[in-house]
Protein backbone atom coordinates (compact mmCIF):
# COMPACT_ATOMS: atom_id res chain seq x y z
CA UNK A 1 0.00 0.00 0.00
CA UNK A 2 1.22 3.46 -0.90
CA UNK A 3 1.37 5.71 2.28
CA UNK A 4 -1.14 8.35 0.59
CA UNK A 5 -3.52 5.69 0.43
CA UNK A 6 -3.28 4.99 4.44
CA UNK A 7 -3.61 8.24 4.87
CA UNK A 8 -6.81 8.39 2.81
CA UNK A 9 -7.88 4.98 4.62
CA UNK A 10 -7.33 5.35 8.15
CA UNK A 11 -10.11 5.73 10.31
CA UNK A 12 -11.29 5.49 13.72
CA UNK A 13 -12.30 1.84 14.35
CA UNK A 14 -14.73 1.73 17.52
CA UNK A 15 -16.57 -1.08 16.34
CA UNK A 16 -16.04 -5.28 17.06
CA UNK A 17 -12.84 -7.42 16.27
CA UNK A 18 -12.39 -10.79 14.77
CA UNK A 19 -10.95 -13.09 17.57
CA UNK A 20 -7.49 -14.12 15.41
CA UNK A 21 -4.32 -13.45 16.97
CA UNK A 22 -1.91 -10.58 15.98
CA UNK A 23 1.40 -11.99 14.64
CA UNK A 24 4.36 -10.71 16.58
CA UNK A 25 6.22 -9.44 14.42
CA UNK A 26 3.27 -6.94 12.95
CA UNK A 27 3.14 -5.78 16.37
CA UNK A 28 6.47 -5.17 16.23
CA UNK A 29 6.66 -3.82 12.98
CA UNK A 30 3.75 -1.08 14.29
CA UNK A 31 5.66 -0.86 17.51
CA UNK A 32 8.93 0.39 15.75
CA UNK A 33 6.59 2.92 13.36
CA UNK A 34 5.45 4.85 16.22
CA UNK A 35 8.99 4.73 17.63
CA UNK A 36 10.59 6.60 14.02
CA UNK A 37 8.00 9.19 14.78
CA UNK A 38 10.02 12.88 14.85
CA UNK A 39 10.49 13.65 18.05
CA UNK A 40 11.08 17.75 19.33
CA UNK A 41 14.92 18.00 20.11
CA UNK A 42 15.15 14.50 19.92
CA UNK A 43 14.39 14.30 23.64
CA UNK A 44 12.25 10.57 22.66
CA UNK A 45 9.45 11.17 25.27
CA UNK A 46 7.36 8.71 23.81
CA UNK A 47 7.57 5.12 24.81
CA UNK A 48 4.84 1.55 24.35
CA UNK A 49 3.92 -1.18 25.60
CA UNK A 50 2.50 -3.85 23.38
CA UNK A 51 -0.21 -5.84 24.66
CA UNK A 52 -1.24 -9.38 23.69
CA UNK A 53 -1.26 -11.33 26.80
CA UNK A 54 -4.80 -12.24 27.01
CA UNK A 55 -5.30 -12.39 30.85
CA UNK A 56 -3.67 -8.58 31.03
CA UNK A 57 -5.60 -7.40 28.42
CA UNK A 58 -9.14 -8.64 30.68
CA UNK A 59 -7.38 -7.15 33.68
CA UNK A 60 -7.00 -3.66 31.85
CA UNK A 61 -10.52 -4.13 30.36
CA UNK A 62 -12.04 -4.46 33.92
CA UNK A 63 -10.61 -0.38 34.52
CA UNK A 64 -11.84 0.82 30.84
CA UNK A 65 -14.69 2.65 31.00
CA UNK A 66 -16.91 3.03 28.81
CA UNK A 67 -15.71 -0.46 27.34
CA UNK A 68 -14.03 0.15 23.91
CA UNK A 69 -11.82 -2.12 22.11
CA UNK A 70 -12.96 -5.00 24.39
CA UNK A 71 -12.71 -7.39 21.34
CA UNK A 72 -9.65 -6.74 20.01
CA UNK A 73 -6.52 -9.17 20.37
CA UNK A 74 -3.79 -6.94 21.08
CA UNK A 75 -3.37 -3.11 22.29
CA UNK A 76 -0.60 -0.70 22.25
CA UNK A 77 -0.20 1.69 25.26
CA UNK A 78 1.36 5.13 25.33
CA UNK A 79 3.57 6.34 27.80
CA UNK A 80 5.27 9.65 27.41
CA UNK A 81 7.82 11.61 29.75
CA UNK A 82 7.28 15.02 30.27
CA UNK A 83 11.58 15.90 29.21
CA UNK A 84 11.91 19.78 29.02
CA UNK A 85 13.94 20.31 25.46
CA UNK A 86 15.12 23.72 26.73
CA UNK A 87 13.80 26.64 28.80
CA UNK A 88 10.14 25.45 29.85
CA UNK A 89 9.68 23.69 26.21
CA UNK A 90 8.26 20.15 26.50
CA UNK A 91 7.09 18.54 23.28
CA UNK A 92 5.89 15.64 24.91
CA UNK A 93 2.18 15.97 23.40
CA UNK A 94 3.55 16.34 19.80
CA UNK A 95 6.02 13.46 20.58
CA UNK A 96 3.71 10.86 21.06
CA UNK A 97 0.65 12.20 18.27
CA UNK A 98 2.94 12.04 15.78
CA UNK A 99 4.08 8.15 17.03
CA UNK A 100 0.54 7.48 17.75
CA UNK A 101 -0.61 8.75 13.78
CA UNK A 102 2.93 6.82 12.36
CA UNK A 103 1.13 3.65 14.18
CA UNK A 104 -2.38 4.14 13.10
CA UNK A 105 -1.36 4.04 9.53
CA UNK A 106 0.91 1.25 9.67
CA UNK A 107 -2.01 -0.50 11.29
CA UNK A 108 -4.34 -0.01 8.79
CA UNK A 109 -1.32 -0.90 5.84
CA UNK A 110 -1.36 -4.00 7.70
CA UNK A 111 -4.83 -4.91 7.26
CA UNK A 112 -5.70 -3.86 10.88
CA UNK A 113 -8.01 -1.60 12.17
CA UNK A 114 -7.70 1.06 15.18
CA UNK A 115 -9.02 4.16 17.22
CA UNK A 116 -6.65 6.45 18.87
CA UNK A 117 -8.07 6.63 22.66
CA UNK A 118 -6.97 9.28 25.11
CA UNK A 119 -9.95 11.42 26.04
CA UNK A 120 -11.41 9.46 28.69
CA UNK A 121 -7.76 7.90 29.82
CA UNK A 122 -6.58 10.76 30.51
CA UNK A 123 -9.56 12.85 32.66
CA UNK A 124 -10.44 13.42 36.12
CA UNK A 125 -11.21 9.35 36.10
CA UNK A 126 -7.43 8.38 35.60
CA UNK A 127 -8.29 5.07 34.04
CA UNK A 128 -4.78 5.97 32.45
CA UNK A 129 -3.10 5.80 36.11
CA UNK A 130 -4.98 2.09 36.35
CA UNK A 131 -3.73 0.97 33.47
CA UNK A 132 -0.31 1.70 34.39
CA UNK A 133 -0.61 0.30 37.45
CA UNK A 134 -1.50 -3.15 36.08
CA UNK A 135 1.12 -2.64 33.31
CA UNK A 136 3.95 -1.82 36.37
CA UNK A 137 4.80 1.55 34.37
CA UNK A 138 7.25 3.14 36.98
CA UNK A 139 6.10 6.66 38.13
CA UNK A 140 8.06 9.01 35.71
CA UNK A 141 6.27 7.98 33.10
CA UNK A 142 2.28 8.45 32.34
CA UNK A 143 -0.21 6.40 30.07
CA UNK A 144 -1.68 8.82 28.24
CA UNK A 145 -3.78 6.58 25.34
CA UNK A 146 -4.10 3.30 24.13
CA UNK A 147 -4.86 1.80 20.24
CA UNK A 148 -6.61 -1.47 20.21
CA UNK A 149 -5.54 -3.55 17.30
CA UNK A 150 -7.51 -6.14 15.44
CA UNK A 151 -9.40 -7.30 12.36
CA UNK A 152 -12.13 -5.10 11.75
CA UNK A 153 -15.58 -7.76 11.99
CA UNK A 154 -17.76 -5.12 11.09
CA UNK A 155 -17.59 -2.91 8.14
CA UNK A 156 -15.53 0.23 8.04
CA UNK A 157 -17.39 3.73 7.89
CA UNK A 158 -16.09 6.61 6.71
CA UNK A 159 -17.07 9.72 8.36
CA UNK A 160 -18.34 12.55 6.70
CA UNK A 161 -15.78 15.42 6.16
CA UNK A 162 -15.77 19.02 5.22
CA UNK A 163 -14.82 19.54 1.83
CA UNK A 164 -11.05 20.89 1.33
CA UNK A 165 -11.83 24.19 -0.17
CA UNK A 166 -13.53 24.56 3.56
CA UNK A 167 -10.37 24.28 5.46
CA UNK A 168 -7.53 24.81 3.36
CA UNK A 169 -6.68 27.61 1.29
CA UNK A 170 -3.41 29.11 -0.75
CA UNK A 171 -1.53 31.64 -0.23
CA UNK A 172 -3.51 33.21 2.74
CA UNK A 173 -6.88 32.56 4.65
CA UNK A 174 -9.68 32.09 2.78
CA UNK A 175 -8.18 32.73 -1.09
CA UNK A 176 -9.88 29.43 -2.54
CA UNK A 177 -7.74 28.27 -6.03
CA UNK A 178 -9.01 24.87 -6.17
Amino acid sequence: MKTIDAIMNRHSYRGKYRNEKIPREDLLLIGEAGLAAPSGCNKQTTSLIIVDDQEILKKLHQVIIPHIGESAPAMICVLTRRIYAYRDRCFAVQDYAAAIENMLLAIVELGYQSCWIEGHITDTDRIGEKMAQILQVPENYELVAFLPIGVALEEISSPEKLSSSQRMWFNGFDHCEF
